[in-house]
This record gives C-alpha cells, sequence and structure tokens, in this order.
C-alpha cells in the first residue's frame, strides 16, 4: 500500500509580531515609558526569532532522520519533531506547528505506534480545521493540501487498522480537498488506496473503477513507485476474477517499473504473482521461471 507522502521545504507563514503604539489618554506617553516599551518588544523578537529558528532546526534533522528509515533513526526523528512542536506553538506558528504534528503522527505509525499516530494526525487535522476558516488564496491552498494528506493518513491507519468503513470515510473526505487544491499526486494515492478497500471487500467492481481514475493520474505526475503500484493491484483484480490473460498484462506493465525504482519488495511480489497466473494455467515450468 502506498502511503502518503510529501517531503520538501517547510511551507512557512509569517509570524504576527505585537505592534507597540501610545493611545492617547489625557497627554503623550512619557519617552521613557516608550523607550522601555521599544527595548522590551526588541527582546521579544530576539527570544521569538531565536525559538523558531530553533523549531525549524529541530524540523529539519527530524526530516532527514525520518528519510533514513531505520526504526532507530524514526524514534530519533519522533524526539525531534515532539521538541519542536511546543517551540512552534510559543510563537504561534500554527502552520508549522501542524507540519510537525503530522510528519510525528507518520513516524509513529511505521514504528507501528496507531493510537499515538491518530493522536498526532488528528491534533494536525484540528489545526488546519482552524486555519482553513480563516486562510484564503495561496494561504488556503496550502492548507487544504494538508488536510487532505493528513486526512488520507488517517484513513491509512483506520485501514491497517481493518477498520474498513472508517478509512473509507476519511479517504473520501480526503478526495475532493486533493482534487480542489489540483494535488494529484495526492489524489492518485487516495484513489489507489480506496481501491485497495474495495478490493478488500470483495467489491472487485468497484476496486477496478478507483484503480483506473488512480492510473493515469500517477502518469501524469510521474510517479512511477504508484503507477506500478496501480498495475499490480489491477492486475490481482483481474486474476481473482479469472480474467488470467489480463493480470498478465497488468503485472507484466508492473514489473519494469517496479525495477527501475529499485522497489525489490514489490518487484519480487509482482514475479509471484506471474508464476501464480503461469500455475493457474497449467503452465508448471514457466511458473517457476517466475517464483
Amino acid at each position: 500500500m502506498k502511503r502518503v507522502s510529501v517531503i520538501g521545504s517547510l511551507l512557512v507563514l509569517g509570524v504576527l509580531l505585537p505592534v507597540v503604539g501610545g493611545v492617547e489618554a489625557g497627554g503623550a506617553i512619557e519617552q521613557e515609558t516608550l523607550e522601555r516599551a521599544q527595548r522590551r518588544l526588541a527582546t521579544e523578537r530576539v527570544a521569538q526569532n531565536s525559538q523558531g529558528e530553533e523549531a525549524q532546526r529541530l524540523y529539519q534533522e527530524g526530516l532527514q532522520l525520518f528519510q533514513q528509515g531505520t526504526a532507530e533513526s524514526l524514534q530519533a526523528a519522533i524526539e525531534k519533531f515532539e521538541a519542536a512542536i511546543p517551540l512552534f506553538q510559543s510563537v504561534g506558528d500554527q502552520l508549522n506547528e501542524g507540519v510537525t504534528k503530522h510528519w510525528a503522527g507518520f513516524a509513529y505509525d511505521k514504528l507501528g505506534f496507531k493510537s499515538e499516530a491518530l493522536e498526532h494526525y488528528e491534533q494536525a487535522l484540528a489545526i488546519w480545521q482552524e486555519l482553513g476558516q480563516e486562510a484564503r488564496g495561496e494561504d488556503l491552498e496550502t492548507v487544504q493540501n494538508w488536510q487532505a494528506i493528513t486526512l488520507s493518513n488517517i484513513g491509512l491507519v483506520y485501514d491497517s487498522l481493518g477498520e474498513k468503513e472508517q478509512a473509507l470515510e476519511f479517504y473520501n473526505q480526503a478526495l475532493p480537498l486533493s482534487q480542489a487544491v489540483g494535488d494529484r499526486a495526492t489524489e492518485a494515492t487516495t484513489l489507489n488506496n480506496i481501491g485497495l478497500v474495495y478490493d478488500s471487500l470483495g467489491e472487485k467492481e468497484q476496486a477496478l473503477d478507483y484503480y483506473n481514475q488512480a492510473l493515469p493520474l500517477t502518469r501524469a505526475v510521474g510517479d512511477r513507485a504508484t503507477e506500478a503500484t496501480t498495475l499490480n493491484n489491477i492486475g490481482l483484480v483481474y486474476d481473482s476474477l479469472g480474467e488470467k490473460e489480463q493480470a498478465l498484462d497488468f503485472y507484466n506493465q508492473a514489473l519494469p517499473l517496479r525495477r527501475a525504482v529499485g522497489d525489490r519488495a514489490g518487484e519480487a511480489t509482482t514475479l509471484n504473482n506471474i508464476g501464480g497466473v503461469y500455475s493457474d494455467l497449467g503452465e508448471k515450468e514457466k511458473a517457476l521461471e517466475f517464483y
């Protein structure tokens, strides 16, 4: 199953800083009072900027550790993300707070800590919903994009827990948002994941419908890994329906893509699927070439 992820530069909304002003109340503010206020504001700004920079540093270090993908590095990434979150909170940077909570949830999920993953995803989702009420233009698109990604990942958690109806509910919330902002990669992944749920529920025609919607999108964005996964999934549906030649056609399209992206596990799965088809067709010697 392809997990949604967005790896790239951290998107930052501006932090609003307080503005010192004088209100006339029977006379001008004394110069000394104003100077003290200005010095205090300068100190606050330095502290705030320092906290923001530290939060960014911790986030970037966490992301680098996350991308290493080992259990040890994922645990270390979580520690960095958890340290960054209160710093983003302290400077009022809700967008980056939400992004960091999302990545922490993703790391927990990859380590198998489903309840912690859901907790962080749901906290991020609440932030997107709050920001979405006031954001406009590009800011709104950014928030909606993260909201779609988070909803889809919540769906993945429920999917992995076997709670298929819950998974569908979140996937179906994610889908129109990803379409609205033109995020075809997330749209393709979500369509593929919806197809997987219907496939697991035995609703093969429904599954095919979603896979076939996902396939051209994966090609349009050049996501060969998800394209290969979708082709393999379509092959599996035809295989289960007894349409073996159709299944072979899709498996054989998936195989070179899996090799091209270095997906050794996926390559082994597709080879095994091809072998299974030949075995079902009674071509035992041919099957052995793929097992």
